[in-house]
């Protein structure tokens, strides 16, 4: 496993997830007006049964964005390692406001795991990365920003079918046009679901008739949930835990799955207790810093949080943040 990744900055500025290697952006196509690509989609948009009083409140004073625009172009790199994007995202005070959102929040966590079998310190993981606990969840209209995205041409189609996703939302009456905020790429609400997500796994858990991932932590919490569940959690089972290995010990990646019984015989150990898991658990070994560094066990549902985000940063991020959280 590489010791360097480039990192491209999150949606939301203080969570640092997103992993790519940044393309330069590419000007509008030619003869291609923002008003001419506005009316291409809502033809298109019309055509799947979106009603045309949503799209004039959705369009309403609708422009390209030019900081969408300068922040999509200017994306910067940076080389991570492990331990300075641990140091970054793991900070006391995250630690310390995750405990005092789970308390908050006690009663609704033990009914989001009822009902989804996901235990509630992944979840906190995740609402921490992704805004602070709902603190930061970025104030871009996400139909002016996926429109300017989309008709600037770097990822069209992309941001195209995000676009008509938020239209279908705005159409079923989750959200006011005006409410519907997010990051300059258009990740939404406090779990930083792109619309498509949205459509997928956003519920409705409180009830009040819409799926809010904005304002109410019910339904916050109930999708990323619903998102980790349907992303084949398994109830009872941890994600991973710290380990140590014997010197020069290469770590072979989340891939290469043993059962913890035959990591115990090449020399891995748990780190501060006894193994999170039984022996027979399949488990891969990752060091993400490379040999000598930092080095973990990760189980089957590492790879439910990584289908949340797929960077191993990440995923390891939110497991340690959840237990801490939950210590």
């Amino acid at each position: 496993m590489s010791t360097r990744r480039t990192l491209l900055a999150c949606a939301v500025p203080a969570v640092l997830a997103a992993y790519a290697r940044v393309q330069p952006a590419q000007a509008a196509p030619a003869g291609n007006s923002f008003h001419d690509f506005l009316t291409e989609v809502r033809t298109q948009a019309k055509r799947a049964g979106i009603a045309s009083a949503t799209l004039d409140r959705a369009f309403a004073g609708v422009t390209p964005n030019q900081k969408v625009l300068e922040r999509d172009r200017h994306q910067p790199e940076f080389s991570m390692t492990w331990a300075r994007y641990r140091t970054l995202v793991i900070t006391d005070k995250r630690i310390v406001d995750g405990r005092q959102a789970v308390a908050a929040n006690r009663a609704l966590f033990r009914r989001v795991q009822e009902r989804f079998g996901v235990a509630p310190g992944v979840i906190a993981g995740i609402w921490g990365l992704e805004s602070s606990f709902g603190t930061g969840t970025g104030d871009f209209p996400v139909v002016e920003a996926l429109a300017t995205l989309a008709w600037e041409g770097r990822r069209a189609a992309f941001f195209r079918g995000e676009l008509l996703a938020a239209l279908k939302i705005l159409d079923h009456g989750d959200i006011a046009p005006a409410g519907m905020t997010g990051s300059y790429a258009g990740a939404m609400g406090q779990p930083q679901f792109m619309p498509t997500s949205y459509l997928r796994y956003a519920i409705d858990f409180d009830g009040h008739g819409r799926r809010d991932i904005w304002t109410s932590n019910a339904d916050v919490l109930g999708s990323i949930a619903n998102y980790l569940a349907q992303s084949g959690w398994q109830d009872g089972q941890t994600w991973g835990q710290t380990v140590s290995v014997p010197s020069g010990f290469a770590a072979d990646g989340r891939d290469a799955r043993r059962p913890l019984s035959e990591w115990a015989r090449a020399g891995v150990r748990p780190i501060g207790g006894s193994w999170a898991a039984s022996p027979d658990t399949p488990a891969g070994i990752v060091a993400p810093d490379g040999t000598g560094g930092e080095t973990f066990a990760v189980f089957g549902n590492f790879t439910a949080i990584r289908r949340y985000n797929p960077s191993d940063f990440y995923a390891i991020a939110v497991g340690l943040i959840g237990d801490q959280v939950l210590a």
